[in-house]
C-alpha cells in the first residue's frame, strides 16, 4: 500500500509525525508537501494528494491542515474522492467500514500526536464492509456524476 500525504503550514508538524509512524511500520508514502511551517494555501495540497489517489499513484491519502476542514473540503472536490475528517478512532474506522473513505483528514491544531497516530493506525487497518454500504457509496457517486461539469 502506498499513501499520499500532504499538509499546509498548520498541519506540517503533525504530517511529519504521521510520516514517522508510516516509516516505522514499513508503509510506503509520497509526501506532496508542504515542507515547512511557512504559510501556504491548503487547497493546493488537498488537491495534489486527491489527484494522486484518483490517478492511482497512491492507494490512499492523508491530509492535514490546522483544523482538517479546509483541506478535506478541497480534497473532496476531486471526483471519486471520499475524504473523511476524523478526530477519533471510531469515526476513522467507520469512515472505512461504511463509507470506504480513500482519504483521511486530520486537524494539526485539533488532535495531538498520539491520538493522530491512533486514528491513522485504525484507519489503515479497517476494511470496507460492502453489502448495503456499497449501495450507499454508489448513490454518493451518482450525486457526484449529476453535478460534474
Amino acid at each position: 500500500m502506498k499513501i499520499g500525504i500532504g499538509s499546509d503550514h498548520g498541519g506540517y508538524e503533525l504530517k511529519e509525525e504521521v510520516k514517522k509512524y508510516l516509516e516505522e511500520n514499513g508503509i510506503e508514502y509520497i509526501d506532496y508537501g508542504t515542507n515547512s511551517k511557512d504559510s501556504v494555501d491548503y487547497p493546493e495540497y488537498g488537491q495534489k494528494v486527491a489527484e494522486a489517489v484518483k490517478g492511482g499513484e497512491c492507494d490512499k491519502g492523508i491530509v492535514v491542515c490546522g483544523t482538517g476542514i479546509g483541506i478535506s473540503i478541497s480534497a473532496n472536490k476531486v471526483p471519486g474522492i471520499r475524504c473523511a475528517l476524523c478526530s477519533d478512532t471510531y469515526s476513522a474506522r467507520m469512515s472505512i467500514e461504511h463509507n470506504n473513505a480513500n482519504m483521511l483528514a486530520l486537524g494539526g491544531r485539533v488532535v495531538g500526536r498520539d491520538l493522530a497516530i491512533e486514528i491513522v493506525s485504525t484507519w489503515l487497518k479497517a476494511a470496507f464492509l460492502g453489502g448495503r454500504h456499497e449501495r450507499r457509496i454508489n448513490k454518493i457517486s451518482d450525486i457526484e456524476r449529476k453535478y460534474m461539469i
